[in-house]
């Protein structure tokens, strides 16, 4: 399962606090931390950001920094490590299938997808793990 140490990510701080914030806003239904503190989370750096009240639609639920500054950001990370200290969480674990494709290529997109897929034939294992079947997006000829 993929995990998650807070205090070192190995990534820089934007990156961390928008990966959190997808995680807390995901309808994961395997992760260590409980879907009222992942709210909490959110609404917290939401209000980090913004006047208002955090969005109550589950596809608004989107933190979106680049209104904020530095100060705003390290107040994020700051928040998220706290929320989680607090909850004696140190690492960050959930599992998530790898999804369906949710948009199909325009008619237009299809020759440029077809002539990449001759360039480049072997699937990239980042994206489909070698244990799920490719998934085919547009029929072949």
């Amino acid at each position: 399962m993929p995990s998650l140490d807070i205090h070192n990510p190995e990534m820089p701080d934007l990156q961390f606090v928008l990966f959190v914030s997808a995680l807390c806003t995901a309808d994961l239904t395997t992760i260590n931390i409980s879907k009222e503190l992942r709210q909490t989370i959110f609404d917290r750096c939401w209000a980090l950001v913004h006047t208002e009240p955090p969005p109550t639609d589950p596809t608004q639920r989107v933190l979106d920094l680049r209104g904020g500054t530095e100060l705003t950001l390290e107040a994020c990370v700051a928040t998220i490590r706290s929320l989680l200290h607090d909850a004696h969480v140190s690492t960050l674990v959930w599992d998530h299938p790898v999804s369906e494709p949710r948009m199909h290529s325009t008619p237009e997109a299809l020759p440029l997808i077809d002539r990449l897929g001759q360039l480049y034939p072997d699937r990239p294992t980042v994206v489909d793990p070698p244990h799920q079947p490719p998934h085919e997006s547009h029929p072949k000829p």
